[in-house]
């Protein structure tokens, strides 16, 4: 199928560009992606980045060169990133980058990033430090974008949500935080810890756990004693493990919150069902149309797949356009006029309206956020389909929880 794309609020077509005088028709342009492949949550970065440069490449690619995707799984270790950024760069002369959902994997990129002056963007890690660099060491740093929420702004959407679903909807006042300890949590719950309250969730706990942890039940033991009317989590590298004992040790408090792993199609299917009634932070879902172009790209996803696109799938797949639109605009891919042509990025896409803010921002090179530009969904596992519950202008359809759940109603 195709999908129509607005690159930009000009619409420019890359099929009409003309060819560059320096470049033959033959020579591609190359965009590394290094990723998880073998992580639910990462496999679809390059597949996303795939489906876009066949798009492009069908309507005549970029000033009349192919678009191709030089692919390398970084087996979720920040040291087998470095080294696949460093031939990227050196060895496949890629001209940009589309690096991990790992917060820890982009953080050691982003110097190699300045180092290499290599243009890379993140279609899914979170840590707000990412763009604080870009902030602090702007000369350096700049090469580097953000293209997903970072933390402190993935709390803010989960505390707007839970004032609407959990407090009015559900009359709920205690929370426990659990999170997985990790650089993108460090700034999430720093901020759980503000916004829940004044969304009217009192927090009784804040529990940080190891990424590595198998056995849920000493965990789920400690919440049930502290009898919060919720659990709000922040687990990204866990998810299977936490929701199979959630649903095994029938824990009456729902699960909310971030979960990376629940934003994937194979979610249901990992935990048994398990995942009936987890709550989970999305950008984009495949039943809203956030924008034109969100659930075509889903659907097209699904049928070339097999599976519906993860969260940073959406992401991957508007980076490869950006990327794109950075070449034609600057010309080439020389890499100063690519950060000066991504800077001035007005793209609508699959998530929303994509604009970088200025390198005076405390989030530079990250995503504008708010009504007209990227917003936040919660979406909900109901009887193995993800079901977007928030918000109520967009929702297509309403919370339903497993019968071991107490509700504070």
């Amino acid at each position: 199928m195709r999908i129509s794309h607005k690159i930009g609020l000009a619409g420019a077509a890359f099929g009409l560009a003309l060819a560059a005088p320096s470049a033959r028709a033959a020579d591609p342009i190359k965009i590394g992606v290094i990723a998880e492949t073998s992580a639910i949550s990462g496999v679809g970065i390059p597949n996303a980045a795939k489906m876009a440069a066949e798009e492009i490449n069908a309507k005549g690619g970029v000033n009349g060169r192919m678009i191709e995707i030089v692919d390398y799984d970084d087996h979720s270790s920040a040291a087998d990133a470095v080294r696949a950024f460093q031939r990227a760069a050196q060895q496949d002369k890629v001209a940009a980058v589309i690096a991990s959902y790992i917060s820890e994997v982009v953080l050691a990129l982003e110097p190699w990033a300045g180092r290499l002056k290599m243009p890379m963007i993140t279609p899914g890690a979170a840590s707000n430090e990412i763009t604080k660099r870009v902030h602090d060491d702007y000369d350096h740093m700049k090469y580097v974008f953000h293209g997903y929420l970072a933390s402190t702004q993935l709390a803010d959407v989960v505390c707007d949500a839970g004032k609407s679903l959990m407090v009015n909807d559900l009359k709920m006042k205690t929370a426990v935080i659990m999170s997985e300890d990790a650089a993108w949590t460090r700034p999430l719950d720093d901020e759980y810890l503000k916004c829940l309250p004044a969304s009217g969730l009192k927090v009784l706990d804040h529990i940080r756990l190891s990424p590595d942890t198998t056995d849920f039940t000493p965990i789920f033991n400690k919440i049930e004693g502290e009898k919060p009317d919720v659990i709000v989590t922040g687990i990204s590298h866990v998810g299977v493990q936490p929701t199979v004992q959630w649903q095994q040790q029938q824990v009456p408090m729902p699960m909310y919150g971030i979960a990376s792993q629940a934003t994937n199609a194979t979610f249901w299917k990992d935990t048994n069902g398990a995942a009936d009634g987890v709550i989970f932070n999305m950008v984009a879902a495949p039943d809203v149309a956030v924008t034109p172009n969100t659930i075509p790209f889903a659907k097209a996803y699904k049928a070339k797949y097999g599976s519906l696109p993860g969260y940073a799938a959406y992401q991957s797949y508007d980076d490869v356009f950006m990327w794109a639109e950075a070449i034609r605009k600057a010309g080439g891919t020389e890499p100063d006029k690519m950060v000066e042509a991504m800077e001035k990025t007005d793209y609508v896409g699959t998530i929303g309206r994509v604009v970088f803010l200025p390198k005076e921002d405390t989030f530079a090179h990250g995503m504008k956020i708010g009504e007209g530009y990227i917003t936040g969904l919660m979406v909900q596992w109901q009887k193995g389909n993800p079901v977007t519950v928030w918000p109520a202008n967009v929702a297509t359809g309403k919370m339903v929880f497993p019968a071991f759940t107490k509700l504070s109603q």
